[in-house]
């Protein structure tokens, strides 16, 4: 099985300059190995998230992030829709979580000062029924213990004609997006805009509560386990995924209604050219079912970058 290792997974930006990593062909299996968001710096106890702790921190964007890629498609073109599906994600048996007391939505505040101090801790990954941490425990402390849900937190392809970062960059390429329906099962509509695709993935997620509020979520190593498929001669906006149960149209901006917005009317439009759904229908689906959900992946006040909802419908409804 062709596998990007970890040395070769410290990519910063989503480029179609970059010379290939590996090349896999339309449904062949690949694995890549991938770091945590902070490079591996922040790793262990005491490594406080400062400048000397991480020194991506004094890069404008922060250089954090790393992705492996670009993978190659073989048969992937310009103007067509790559697609990823998800088999496996294995986090390390230790992730790592920190507040840096000047980012975040509550950086400056004086109620809030115990808890916005620097700060970072380890987390433990228990194994689970599988044996192994795919579906196993996190263990903060004595009091904090719950089960892993890992999933992608980057993932891209290059996009046309730009050098993006992997830590803000996002778009119709996709990007930092945190999504934690991004995970085993689910499948991932990319746009396409080079030959081979050239996709990028990493900063995986041992688990995430709805938006990481504080902006970091249980960062790991990972081993992922991937392999892709194309549609032909289409792009899509907003971006485009399917879990188990559900399809789920995903945007990132500001602010966050206009984001929800984008992702309803994205959603209508899926079922209306994809499933045979007159437009009224799609409307009054939007309006009045209740297995239409909103979902708020990524509200995180940091920066530029965008805020990160989706909406989706079950399929069973259909």
């Amino acid at each position: 099985m062709k596998r990007i290792p970890i040395e070769k997974a410290y990519n910063y930006y989503f480029d179609a300059e970059l010379p290939p990593a590996i090349r896999v062909s339309l449904g062949e299996v690949f694995e890549v190995e991938t770091e945590d968001a902070s490079s591996g710096t922040l790793r262990g106890e005491g490594r406080l998230p400062t400048d000397e702790n991480n020194p991506g921190y004094k890069y404008e964007p922060g250089r954090g992030n790393p992705v492996g890629g670009p993978i190659y498609v073989e048969g992937a073109e310009k103007g067509d829709l790559l697609v990823v599906e998800i088999l496996e994600i294995i986090p390390d048996a230790q992730g790592t979580t920190w507040i840096k007391d000047t980012v975040g939505p509550l950086a400056d505040s004086y109620e809030w000062h115990e808890a916005t101090t620097l700060f970072q801790t380890s987390i433990k990954h228990l194994p689970g029924p599988s044996g192994t941490t795919r579906d196993g425990r996190a263990v903060v402390n004595d009091r904090m213990s719950w089960d892993l849900e890992p999933h992608i937190g980057t993932i891209a392809t290059a996009p046309q004609c730009e050098r993006i970062s992997s830590v803000v960059g996002q778009g119709p390429w996709g990007g930092n997006m945190d999504i934690n329906d991004f995970k085993e099962g689910s499948k991932i509509y990319l746009n396409s805009y080079h030959e081979g695709g050239l996709l990028f993935v990493g900063d995986v997620h041992a688990c995430e509560s709805d938006t990481e509020f504080y902006g970091v979520a249980d960062e790991t190593r990972a081993v992922i386990k991937l392999k892709c498929d194309v549609v032909k001669d289409k792009q899509i906006t907003p971006l485009r995924m399917e879990t188990d149960d559900r399809i789920i149209v995903v945007h990132s901006g500001r602010p966050l209604e206009n984001v929800v917005k984008t992702c309803m009317v994205g959603l209508m439009d899926w079922m209306v050219k994809d499933y045979g759904i007159s437009r009224r229908d799609a409307y009054v689906h939007a309006g009045i079912n209740p297995n239409v959900k909103v979902h708020v992946y990524q509200m995180v006040d940091i920066g530029r970058i965008g805020f990160t909802a989706g909406v989706s419908i079950k399929k069973d409804c259909l």
